[in-house]
């Protein structure tokens, strides 16, 4: 009788310890899913000023259609890339396609920003200015949202690879999930966006 309630008592102390590690798990996931979310809000707000960028120097750089049809393409395909990863935060290809997007972004809105050091009527244009400084706002709100995301899901990594938790994840199917990098160092740094 005594063996029989020790063996009860063991067993839902193991079942309690896994939906311990199991909810915990959980928490993790939804946690830098939740913190993509911080960067999907920002990231959506450049993607809305990029074209009213692209539009107020259209008027003064009349002789570079390329640099400007070249913004709002990469802006594009950075927006669809964030659409995707959108859907699964954690999935690595996603991760990826939406870095290596941003990376473009990044390179060609220098190049905007390049060349209109170039044009002075542009430089001293107040709707130019105000859009400047939302663009760089931005891409320091998304730097900071970057990190909360990256923190949240080395956090949630570290857990799914640490015994016991290890076995949990495992046998749960919890995939690893892929840090939001930029991969050129050049890239790594916001745009610089001063006139």
């Amino acid at each position: 009788m005594i063996a029989a309630i020790l063996a009860i008592t063991f067993l839902v102390i193991v079942i309690l310890f896994v939906v311990s590690m199991y909810n915990k798990l959980v928490t993790l996931r939804q946690r830098y899913k939740n913190a993509f979310a911080q960067i999907d809000v920002q990231l959506k707000r450049r993607y809305d000023l990029i074209p009213n960028l692209v539009e107020t120097a259209k008027g003064y750089m009349k002789h570079e259609k390329e640099t400007l049809e070249a913004v709002i393409q990469a802006r594009n395909q950075a927006q669809q890339a964030e659409k995707q990863a959108a859907q699964d935060p954690g999935d690595p290809q996603k991760m990826q396609k939406l870095a290596q997007a941003e990376g473009q972004l990044g390179g060609v809105l220098g190049r905007l920003f390049a060349l209109s050091e170039s044009y002075p009527d542009l430089k001293a244009n107040e709707n130019m200015s105000q859009l400047m400084e939302e663009l760089r706002s931005t891409e320091n709100k998304i730097a900071f949202a970057r990190q909360a995301y990256n923190d949240a899901v080395m956090n949630y990594n570290t857990r799914r690879e640490v015994f016991p938790s290890s076995l949990i994840a495992g046998t749960f199917n919890f995939q690893e999930a892929e840090l939001f990098q930029v991969e050129d160092e050049a890239e790594k740094e916001a745009p610089d966006v001063s006139f």
